[in-house]
């Protein structure tokens, strides 16, 4: 399973999972461009690995955005001559029922979750039809499979991307291979985002949910990354269209 030298995007790089694919495929020889909306950030990851020796490179790029999108894809072109992967991580989420959305929240989940995957699904195409080959692996989520209280538009929004998947694996078959990941309760800053209102400490409430999930502890950036890599090598080649779980076994649980 070998990464090196190849050329990966990474969207949402600079913060929770996408910043910890950013470090994992650096460290396994991966040529790494990163991408987000955090500028301070992502200039300090790219300065953090360069200095370690990695080969990263950080651009600011809002994925609702298709001129930022497509510069994104060229610049990482022109830079590494071809791109061999991408992880499309970018996420946004916001609490509530369908009574409670407002257009804005909208344009902010369904802009960042499905239009920013259209985006970059549409400017990879081209490049990967050229190359004749090419992987794009979504972070979707469990949201996409089960209706967790409140989350309305979020678990709306990961779902569409379930359906994206399998139609981009049918209309571009024979150069591009397209996976989804789903991941469960990982310890990032929308986990913590998401937290927040509740009357105990944070640390007493991940306790609780770690108890409840079977492998008895939150999921890890790492965690991801790792399944990450596995699935934009060349050893999961027979892996296409489909969204791999990632949850700890929450997904085994009864319903009470």
């Amino acid at each position: 399973m070998s990464l090196e030298v190849k050329a990966i995007i990474i969207t949402g790089g600079t913060s929770g999972i996408g910043e910890g694919c950013t470090r994992h495929l650096a460290e396994l020889g991966a040529k790494v461009v990163t991408a987000s909306i955090q500028q301070d950030a992502g200039e300090a990851l790219e300065h953090g690995l360069r200095d370690a020796g990695h080969d990263v490179t950080f651009v600011y790029a809002d994925m609702t955005d298709e001129t930022d999108v497509a510069a994104l894809v060229e610049q990482t072109v022109e830079m590494h001559g071809r791109i061999d992967g991408a992880c499309s991580n970018a996420g946004a989420w916001v609490e509530g029922t369908v009574e409670d959305f407002d257009d804005a929240q909208w344009d902010l989940v369904m802009g960042v979750n499905v239009r920013g995957n259209f985006l970059f699904a549409k400017h990879l195409v081209p490049v990967f039809r050229e190359q004749g080959e090419g992987t794009l692996l979504i972070t979707t989520s469990t949201a996409a499979y089960v209706g967790f209280p409140a989350h309305a538009l979020y678990c709306a929004s990961k779902s569409a991307l379930v359906a994206l998947i399998r139609c981009l694996t049918k209309d571009h078959a024979g150069y591009m291979r397209c996976v989804g990941i789903c991941p469960g309760t990982i310890d990032t800053p929308m986990l913590a985002a998401s937290a927040e209102g509740f009357d105990q400490p944070i640390d007493e409430l991940y306790a609780e949910v770690a108890e409840k999930i079977p492998v008895k502890r939150l999921g890890r950036p790492e965690d991801v990354a790792k399944a990450a890599a596995f699935l934009l090598s060349e050893d999961a080649g027979f892996i296409a269209g489909s969204s791999v779980f990632l949850e700890g076994g929450t997904l085994a649980l009864p319903p009470w």
